[in-house]
């Protein structure tokens, strides 16, 4: 069965289901010889990325905390801001705790890394389904989806991270003091990985919004509509994301996360206005 055209050397092809399938495991080959690259160049360097990278929001030092109590100063907060420092040490409880862990580490890293060239294969076996006015107006997709990947990311790791880790690092049930949290590294990457991989994803919902309106499923209106059902949606979704049941980390994520769906909102509203403007133009 024939399925949609591709170009090869400047002509069209069609392509049959066996085809596609071979296609697409040379994306999928080529994807994962990008991660397994960054992955052995993190583990390579796996002192360094873990005691100024992987360890940086448990580090007292870490430009967070700093940062965070200087501008509670500024604005007059007194130290509402100002966390005290995370006194915790780590565990590994197998003889290979360590060496796993540092595997896992630099396979998380080298998926993070290596996420904008994962995405542009994703994209280059998806993109001849598109039409060829489809295709041009997402010539600069690869470029937004990895941008808000990489910045919700980093709100993960420079925000969400340190608030998390000293809420539950500081916390203590009962009175008498008598449990001394030990957590595993293996723990830890876990809850880190969670947070960055976790809010990475939860940032592209502009990019969502965008194909969503482009294929029809969703409408400006219908996004405006259900507003107050996404509020309800995102703080659940933010007591997911944030391991601490604080409200003050869960805060931190929903706000960005609801300004991301008003941003939809005007994304949409953006796209569906081009998309009249081109229909006019072709009854023209």
């Amino acid at each position: 069965m024939a399925l949609f055209n591709r170009n090869r050397g400047g002509m069209k092809s069609e392509m049959t289901f066996i085809d596609h399938l071979e296609e697409l495991r040379t994306h999928i080959i080529r994807s994962v010889i990008a991660i397994l690259i960054a992955a052995i160049v993190i583990f390579i360097y796996r002192d360094w990325v873990f005691d100024y990278v992987v360890a940086g929001p448990i580090n007292k030092d870490f430009v967070t905390y700093s940062a965070l109590c200087r501008f509670s100063h500024w604005a007059h907060m007194g130290d509402a801001l100002c966390m005290p420092p995370v006194n915790v040490t780590m565990q590994s409880t197998t003889f290979g705790g360590q060496f796993l862990g540092s595997i896992t580490m630099a396979l998380v890293g080298g998926i993070i890394l290596a996420f904008p060239y994962v995405f542009y294969q994703f994209w280059r076996f998806v993109r001849p389904a598109l039409k060829e006015k489809e295709a041009k107006n997402t010539r600069f997709v690869i470029f937004w989806v990895s941008f808000f990947f990489f910045t919700g990311a980093a709100f993960g790791y420079f925000f969400l991270g340190p608030f998390t880790f000293n809420f539950l690092a500081g916390f203590q049930l009962g009175t008498q003091k008598m449990i001394t949290t030990i957590p595993t590294f293996s723990d830890y990457v876990d809850n880190l990985t969670n947070i960055m991989l976790g809010c990475g994803l939860a940032f592209e919902l502009p990019v969502l919004a965008f194909i969503l309106t482009k294929i029809g499923l969703i409408t400006p209106s219908f996004l405006k509509k259900t507003r107050k059902y996404a509020i309800i949606v995102i703080l659940i979704l933010a007591a997911f994301i944030t391991p601490s049941p604080d409200w003050m980390s869960q805060m931190i994520v929903f706000i960005p996360l609801w300004l991301l769906y008003e941003l939809s909102i005007i994304v949409s509203s953006r796209v569906a206005k081009q998309q009249k403007l081109d229909d006019e133009a072709e009854w023209d």
